[in-house]
């Protein structure tokens, strides 16, 4: 057997009993709906990581695992914000995968997928890393929208029923969360990394993610180099827009305004931002340091709770 293969088969063996299949039902207007979807293992007591998106308006669910079980599940708590859910399987002595840091993955890479497209159980698909630091819009439908920034884009085959199941590293470790098809022979997942990771402590302790927010909606992207060398800096995230009565509205905050650092954290994407917008800041104020027509300033702001 060549390396390649070698390498694919490894990976599958591995992460054969640590990737489960869900069949949910869900009660919509025409009735109720079967759907199926995948969840990756994360602790040997039943804990359970998938997409948001496969149990939303669930009523209920199961989970067969690659020993043959099959058991009821719950939600523990989802956060649409990131399509992440955390759920908990009846059933014990579970084998948990390795979770990976999506940080270090680069373009071209290998990686493997595998889930339950289509309810073909267990299936794998390889391919390779296809881009970095893509933005996939999720959130609610009618609800606020939010972009989950350095999506991890793949050319390894995904269908309907893989969302939620694990996107492997060679090393066996997975590096994401499949999550959706960005169209013919792409694919997207919800990186693991040290947001990621919060967010799952947040949804195992409290059943649910609670996020500060600014008020205020900026770029998503870093400045562009041509604005970044006329400003004489790299690092900066353009407000946008100010929410009316917000925090940074109270603050003084204008659009066009340059973010530049939050209590001493220097930001330059969405990103930086939101990892510094955990639960713990609600309420208490902290220092923005802004850039405005050339002048440096720093304004006080009383993060609030962003409800969904």
């Amino acid at each position: 057997m060549d390396a390649y293969s070698q390498t694919i088969v490894e990976v599958a063996e591995a992460l054969a009993a640590s990737v489960a299949n869900l069949q949910v039902t869900r009660r919509t207007r025409r009735g109720d709906a079967l759907g199926a979807g995948s969840a990756v293992v994360i602790a040997p007591d039943g804990y359970l990581l998938t997409s948001a998106h496969v149990v939303e308006g669930s009523m209920a669910g199961t989970a067969s695992f690659g020993d043959g079980r099959e058991t009821g599940i719950s939600v523990v708590g989802s956060d649409s914000l990131s399509d992440l859910a955390v759920l908990r399987a009846d059933a014990g002595d579970l084998q948990p995968a390795q979770l990976g840091d999506a940080e270090e993955l680069r373009v071209g890479q290998l990686v493997v997928a595998i889930g339950n497209p289509q309810g073909f159980s267990s299936s794998v698909t390889a391919g390779v890393v296809s881009g970095l630091g893509r933005s996939l819009p999720v959130g609610r439908r009618g609800g606020p929208q939010r972009l989950v920034e350095n999506v991890i884009q793949t050319d390894a085959a995904l269908n309907p029923g893989n969302s939620g199941g694990a996107l492997v590293d060679s090393a066996r470790r997975v590096v994401g969360i499949n999550t959706a098809l960005a169209g013919f022979g792409l694919g997207l997942a919800v990186p693991i990394n040290q947001a990621t990771r919060s967010i799952i402590s947040a949804l195992m302790r409290d059943g649910r993610v609670r996020r500060a927010q600014l008020g205020v909606a900026v770029a998503p992207r870093p400045l562009a180099p041509p604005i970044a060398a006329r400003l004489g800096r790299r690092r900066g995230i353009e407000v946008v827009q100010v929410i009316e009565h917000g925090a940074a509205a109270r603050a003084g905050v204008q659009p066009g305004d340059l973010l530049l650092a939050v209590d001493g954290v220097a930001v330059e994407d969405a990103t930086d931002l939101q990892r510094l917008m955990v639960g713990e800041r609600i309420g208490k104020p902290l220092q923005a340091t802004l850039l405005r027509a050339g002048d440096e300033r720093t304004v006080t702001l009383v993060p609030e709770e962003l409800t969904a």
